[in-house]
This record gives structure tokens, sequence and C-alpha cells, in this order.
């Protein structure tokens, strides 16, 4: 049996919160770090969150990347600083950063930035009128504003995590990746990707997978693979 490993944080990207007790109890003691979603949230994705943390004992990630106007932010983390939540996502946006620590006030709440969704290349960029500049350039630039302006950490994918690992606004920060696939993994609307022990090596402090996991025959046993592979850049990067 492989010991769980909170580095592993993995995508309930499922329809439902029932879809989501089953795929945690099928992988059970292999995964002890969950996220949550937009996609989860009409389907109970907040009493999934309650129900892991309270009954389970796991680690959540609520995803909701939030924007809005400041007050507006701030009266939404603090209704959710009520679940007990370990991450909660926010656009890194200075102001809705500065918003969102203020309302998770002093909970144990960890606020993390998104800087460029993983999705996205520089042509998206160019359609959504974006800063010009190439993608990482962005990326480390939206981390250092969103760092200096409080944010626990950042969500960028791996491709740029050394950068971000590298900036003197991160020490001491999170740095949390999706867009991580192993080998031979569906890449599906992922564009900037790295393999778990890739992402780890760059600097990442947890990465996020989802699909890999829970499309799989065997979920844990395709969890158990990729605790396996990051204990083994664990070991590699020990050697250095």
């Amino acid at each position: 049996m492989t010991a769980m490993d909170d580095r592993l944080i993995v995508a309930l990207d499922v329809p439902h919160a029932l879809a989501g007790i089953e795929l945690a109890d099928r992988l059970g003691d292999t995964v002890s770090f969950y996220k949550i979603g937009l996609g989860m949230l009409s389907g109970g994705g907040l009493a999934l969150a309650r129900e892991l943390k309270d009954e389970r004992g796991k680690r959540i990630f609520l995803d909701m990347k939030l924007f809005d106007i400041g007050a507006t932010v701030e009266a939404a983390v603090r209704g959710l600083c009520q679940f007990d939540l370990n991450f909660l996502t926010v656009h890194g946006d200075p102001h809705v950063v500065r918003a969102a620590k203020e309302g998770a006030g002093g909970s144990g709440l960890k606020i993390l930035a998104v800087t460029v969704l993983t999705s996205l290349e520089r042509a998206d960029l160019d359609e959504g009128m974006m800063a010009p500049g190439d993608v990482p350039e962005v990326v480390t630039e939206r981390a250092a504003r969103a760092l200096a302006a409080g944010a626990d950490g950042v969500i960028c994918s791996p491709q740029e995590a050394h950068l971000v690992r590298a900036l003197g606004e991160a020490d001491g920060k999170l740095i949390v990746t999706p867009g991580v696939r192993p080998v031979g993994s569906d890449l599906g609307d992922q564009k900037r990707v790295m393999t778990p022990a890739e992402a780890v090596a760059a600097g990442a402090d947890h990465v996020v997978v989802g699909r890999p996991v829970w499309r799989a025959a065997d979920p844990r046993a395709a969890a158990e693979a990729i605790v396996a592979e990051l204990n083994s850049a664990r070991a590699l990067m020990a050697n250095h």
C-alpha cells in the first residue's frame, strides 16, 4: 500500500456529491487532499466538502476562482470560512486578493491566486485583451503582484513553477500546479503540462490531477502510481 502524500490533490470533477463520495471511498487512504470546483457547485459541492472534511478527515481545496468587487469577495470568503476549508482560489488581481485575505481573517484558510489558466495560450490571452508578453512573463508578473497583495500562494502551470519559485515574493509561499498529467495520459483541454515528477522538481508544492485518476479503470492504482512518482521525484531532488 502506498502511504498518503498530500502533495497530490485529486480533483473531484464528477457530476455530483454522491459520485464524489463514491470515488473518495474507492481511493481510500491513498488520497488525503481533494479539490472541489465550480462544476460540482450545483451538485452538492459544499456538502461534499463538509462530508470529506468532517467525516473522513480529508483536506479540501475549494476551486471557486472568485472575482468581483472587493466587498463581495470579502463577504463570500467570510461565508466560506464556516466550512473549515484548507485552500480557496481567487483571481490574482491584487484588489481581489486583498479582499479575500480580509474575508479569511484569522482562519486557517489559504488564499491561492490564479495567474493564467492552464488551458490558455498566448492566442487566448490576445482574444481576451490580456497584457502583452509571452505566457510565462504574464504568469510571473501576475504571481508577483498577487503575492505582494498578500496571497498565501499561487496557481500556475508546472511550466512556470520554476519562474514563480524564483521570485522574492514567493519565499515561504505555496505553488499549486494543475495541468499535471502522468506519462501517457490524454491532455484533454490542458495545454501547458508536465508530469507529476517534473512539476515537483520545478518547485510545485502540490499537483492537481483529475481525469487521469477518476477516469482510470482502477482509480486507486492510478493515484498510487502518481504518489510513487512524486516520491521518486523527492529522491532525485535529494540527490542533487
